[in-house]
C-alpha cells in the first residue's frame, strides 16, 4: 500500500510504472514472422522502422569516397619519376632496337666535337653543339622523351652529382644554369632534379625521323671543361642516354664518356695512341750477362781493311778512245804501280828495334851521343 500511495503521489509529468507497462504492447507468439521464402507482414506496425530504411535517410550527408583508395600518382608536366641512387651504365638496345650514332669529323685542330669508337668517346668544346644521332628498329610509343643525365665514370665518385663549376654557374643567367648538360635548338626541352638523389637530368620528346631518314638527331652542349676546379675537376664522366616512356619506363639505354677540352682532335689522338700501345706493348729482348758485350772497333778496323785488300786485287777494264789518251793513262797507271810497290817493300824491311826500358838508349846508325 504504500508503494501504491508513492506512485500516486509522482508529478503529472512523470507516469507511474504501473501504468506505463501497461501501455506497452507486447507481440503475440504466433504474429513473430517466421523465416519462409513467401515474403510476410511487418510485425511493426507504427512505421518508424521505414523511416530508419529509407535508401534517401541511410545515404543523405554520407561521403561515398571514405574508403575509397587514393588514386596513383600520375607523371604530370614538370614532374620527374624517381630514379635509382645508383644508375646503370651498360647499354640495353630493348625491344626497339635503340642506338646511337656520331658524325665522323676527323681529328683535326678546328673541330669542335670529335667520337672515338675505339674508345666510346666524345671529345668537345665548352658549350659546343654535338650532334647525336638517334635510330629505332621501330616506332616507340606516344609520348616518348629522350633522357640525357650525366654521371661520374670512377666508382668512387659515382655517388657525387654532376653539376658545372661555380665561376660558370655564376656567368649564366638561365634558370637551368646549374646543370651541365643542355639540348639546344628545341623548345620543349625540360630540366629536371631529382627531389632524393639530387642528379639532374634534361629530356626532349622523341620526334619521328623525317620523310627520306632513318635517324633523329638531337644537339647537345657541354656546359663545363673536365677541368673546372669545383666541377668536374679532371674526374672522367659518362653520358646516360635513355629511351623513356611519360612514366618514366625505361625502353632502350645507351652511354658513352665524355671529355670537355679546348682541342678535342689532339686529345683524341692522344687517347687513342696510349690505348693502341697498352693493348700491344713491344717485347723486349733480355741482353745474357754471361756473354761480354763484343769490340766493336776491333771488328769495324778488321772489316774495313779486308774490304781494302779486297778491292785491291780486283782489276777492272777501262775503254778509252784514242791513241794518245791511252798512252797517257797507261803511264799514270805503271807509276802507279811503281810507287805501291816501292811501299810494300819499306814496311817488309823496316823493323823497330826494343827500347831498354832502363839504362842508356842503344845508338841507331848514324846517330852520334850527347857526350860526342
Amino acid at each position: 500500500m504504500m508503494e501504491e500511495q508513492v506512485f500516486d503521489n509522482l508529478p503529472l509529468s512523470q507516469d507511474s510504472f504501473r501504468k506505463l507497462w501497461q501501455n506497452v504492447l507486447i507481440p503475440s507468439i504466433s504474429t513473430i514472422p517466421t523465416w519462409t521464402n513467401e515474403p510476410q507482414e511487418e510485425w511493426i506496425s507504427d512505421g518508424h522502422m521505414d523511416t530508419l530504411l529509407n535508401d534517401q535517410v541511410l545515404t543523405e550527408g554520407f561521403d561515398e569516397n571514405l574508403f575509397a583508395l587514393p588514386p596513383e600518382m600520375s607523371t604530370e608536366d614538370g614532374v620527374t619519376p624517381l630514379s635509382s641512387t645508383v644508375p646503370v651504365t651498360t647499354d640495353y638496345p630493348g625491344e626497339y632496337g635503340f642506338q646511337l650514332r656520331f658524325q665522323k669529323t676527323g681529328t683535326a685542330k678546328s673541330v669542335t666535337s670529335t667520337y672515338s669508337e675505339l674508345l666510346n668517346k666524345l671529345f668537345c668544346q665548352l658549350a659546343k653543339t654535338s650532334l647525336v644521332e638517334v635510330l629505332v628498329s621501330k616506332e616507340p610509343p606516344a609520348g616518348a622523351v629522350l633522357r640525357a643525365t650525366a654521371v661520374y665514370k670512377k666508382t668512387e665518385h659515382i655517388a657525387d652529382v654532376v653539376r658545372r663549376c661555380p665561376h660558370h654557374q655564376n656567368e649564366d643567367a638561365a634558370e637551368h644554369r646549374s646543370h651541365l648538360i643542355r639540348v639546344e635548338g628545341n623548345q620543349r626541352a625540360q630540366y629536371f632534379e631529382d627531389p632524393h638523389t639530387k642528379r639532374q637530368s634534361v629530356t626532349v620528346p622523341y620526334e619521328p625521323p623525317q620523310l627520306g631518314s632513318e635517324m633523329t638527331t638531337i644537339l647537345l652542349s657541354f656546359m663545363c671543361n673536365s677541368s673546372c676546379m669545383g666541377g668536374m675537376n679532371r674526374r672522367p664522366i659518362l653520358t646516360i642516354l635513355t629511351l623513356e616512356t611519360t612514366e618514366g619506363l625505361v625502353l632502350g639505354r645507351r652511354c658513352f664518356e665524355v671529355r670537355v677540352c679546348a682541342c678535342p682532335g689532339r686529345d683524341r689522338r692522344t687517347e687513342e695512341d696510349n690505348s693502341t700501345k697498352t693493348q700491344n706493348p713491344t717485347k723486349q729482348t733480355k741482353k745474357r750477362k754471361s756473354a761480354p758485350a763484343p769490340d766493336t772497333t776491333s771488328m769495324k778496323k778488321s772489316k774495313s781493311t779486308s774490304s781494302a785488300e779486297e778491292e785491291d786485287k780486283e782489276v777492272f777494264v777501262l775503254h778509252v778512245r784514242g791513241r794518245e789518251r791511252y798512252d797517257m793513262l797507261k803511264k799514270i797507271n805503271e807509276g802507279l804501280e811503281l810507287v805501291d810497290s816501292k811501299t810494300k817493300t819499306k814496311v817488309s824491311v823496316k823493323h823497330e828495334v826494343p827500347v831498354p826500358s832502363c839504362g842508356k838508349r842503344l845508338l841507331q846508325r848514324g846517330e852520334r851521343s850527347d857526350s860526342d
